[in-house]
């Protein structure tokens, strides 16, 4: 499904050449639940980015579901965030001023479609994280969890085949972290690929593959390949 050759992020500041990635050669099967490990500034969110189509490579090859990304344009690239790949962060990301319904709604108001349709698909997806109770609550009545779960539900309504998961579970407490994981676990085993960025080893582990990063580039330990 995704197969990335030889690509380099460089960034320039102040004249000073930052090497985000270097040399990153990796692939992520279908039905995969792959986990991308590494300290801060390790290069993980950089690739990650990568994967979502939200940046381009200095340099390097990236291939997604047989197609050469570098060759599409930014409309082709607009329709695969929204329609192919869901992202989930740290901070959430929700519209504050907005209900859980509506926020779960925008992607599909983003892919045009119909205020019935959109109604229906956004509380079929709040019901699939377990907040059927919830869904005319704003973000700030609801628990760092619950807001999670929002998130979940809005990179779940287009049905992507992907979906990337950046530190899902850093500002989480354990028991809502262990919430959050079981759910992506589900979506695992129902057909998601998921890829998830963390530096936690513990929720690392709890994923299938571990892939670590450091200084931008893949470093492979004993008994774990890329």
């Amino acid at each position: 499904m995704i197969s990335i050759f030889n690509m380099y992020k460089t960034y320039k500041i102040n004249q000073i050449k930052i090497h985000a990635l270097k040399n990153i050669n990796l692939h992520i099967q279908k039905g995969e639940f792959a986990a991308i490990v590494g300290p801060s500034g390790s290069g993980k969110t950089t690739l990650m980015n990568m994967m979502g189509c939200l940046d381009v490579p200095t340099s390097g090859s990236y291939v997604l579901d047989n197609v050469e990304t570098s060759e599409m344009r930014d409309d082709e690239l607009a329709e695969i965030r929204n329609n192919h790949i869901g992202f989930i962060f740290q901070s959430f990301n929700l519209i504050q001023k907005l209900t859980a319904l509506e926020n779960v709604e925008l992607p599909l108001i983003y892919s045009g479609v119909r205020s019935k349709d959109r109604l229906n698909k956004a509380m079929a997806s709040l019901e699939t994280v377990g907040l059927e109770d919830r869904f005319h609550h704003k973000p700030n009545e609801l628990s760092g969890g619950q807001q999670q779960r929002v998130a979940i539900a809005r990179a779940l309504v287009n049905n992507p085949p992907i979906i990337l998961a950046d530190e899902p579970t850093g500002n989480l407490d354990t028991a809502s972290g262990k919430e959050i994981m079981d759910i992506l676990k589900k979506l695992n085993d129902n057909g998601s690929t998921i890829i998830l960025i963390t530096h936690d080893n513990t929720i690392a582990a709890q994923t299938h593959r571990v892939i670590r990063i450091n200084d931008g580039e893949i470093a492979v330990r004993k008994g774990e390949a890329v």
